[in-house]
């Protein structure tokens, strides 16, 4: 079987999908009581705030997006 090469935007979008992997496993390996206190905070906000929480976060990365290219 002929392994294919990944193109330069397939190997960008591997790599920033492993970093958000790595992101998102730093604060419950670093901090797990603190992590487990947020998710319980998180449990409790009502989906409104959850949902502006998500729209603030998409929002910050394509703006960092926009700036870095």
């Amino acid at each position: 079987m002929e392994q294919r090469s990944l193109s330069v935007a397939e190997n960008i979008l591997m790599s920033a999908i492993a970093l958000v992997f790595v992101l998102e496993g730093l604060l419950p390996f670093v901090f797990p009581n603190f992590w487990k206190k947020m998710m319980a905070q998180a449990v409790e906000q009502d989906e409104k705030s959850l949902r502006m929480m998500g729209l603030a976060s998409i929002s910050i990365g394509l703006i960092v997006l926009m700036l870095l290219t």
